[in-house]
């Protein structure tokens, strides 16, 4: 049972995983610089949760001289693995309108558990054969997206496994070819969530203690570049 209570969305009809979905939601003016849109883990209350506020204390304490803005996907995160679907919904709203409203702002994916499923699925390149998507869903996110989106990071995402496990016909979680390169994908050895053998179900509660958050915002970091407006440091060649 308290595998099942700290697993992810493994159940979320297929029909409402992967989408894109009118802009809505946008951060509050003026545009922040980095826009962290962080997705908590499975019964977790309202907010990032534990594992995303350790990484978003982690990532502020890194960006001095930026503003960094934080938009908790707002879905139930409960044990009715259906509703992950409305986190995918408010997640995807939350990337597109950031991408739109404020084009220079750097968006930041995440998620822990049940939310790196939800961040993972809204970087799909395509829908999954056989996945007929409900009214008002466009398919996955436009590609200029992904030209916003600096950084994803997923804590403890579940294996292709764990999913069959709990939800006999679900696609594996795959991430878009344009995240890829710019995706941090951290899972414990011992997490039954996330790997393959794994045994250890205190180890899926972990994330926020072990240093995997300062690893997070230390990759983040490595993608956001300078801040706007600062100059390139050239080194004086050797004499």
């Amino acid at each position: 049972m308290k595998t099942i209570m700290y697993c992810t969305a493994a159940a979320v009809p297929l029909t409402a995983l992967i989408l894109a979905v009118p802009a809505g939601g946008a951060p509050t003016q003026p545009c922040p610089d980095v826009q962290v849109v962080f997705a908590r883990g499975t019964m977790e209350p309202p907010g990032v949760g534990t594992v995303g506020q350790a990484f978003v204390d982690a990532l502020t304490a890194r960006a001095a001289g930026r503003t960094v803005d934080v938009a908790p996907v707002n879905y139930p995160a409960s044990l009715d693995f259906a509703t992950a679907a409305d986190g995918v919904v408010d997640a995807t709203n939350r990337v597109q309108s950031t991408a739109s409203v404020c084009p220079t702002t750097k968006i930041v994916l995440g998620g822990y558990s049940q939310g790196a499923a939800v961040a993972a699925y809204i970087t799909e390149d395509a829908v999954p054969a056989g996945v007929t998507l409900p009214m008002g869903i466009t398919g996955p996110m436009p590609a200029f997206v992904a030209d916003h989106v600096s950084a994803v990071v997923l804590f403890g995402k579940p294996s292709s496994g764990f999913l069959q496990m709990v939800y006999t016909g679900a696609p594996p979680i795959t991430v878009g070819s344009r995240y890829v390169s710019k995706t941090l994908d951290l899972c414990i050895a011992d997490d039954p969530i996330c790997a393959t053998g794994g045994g250890d179900n205190a180890a899926h509660m972990a994330y926020a203690d072990n240093g995997m958050a300062d690893q997070a915002a230390q990759f983040v970091m490595s993608k956001l570049g300078r801040p706007a407006g600062q100059p390139r440091v050239e080194q004086a060649a050797p004499r």
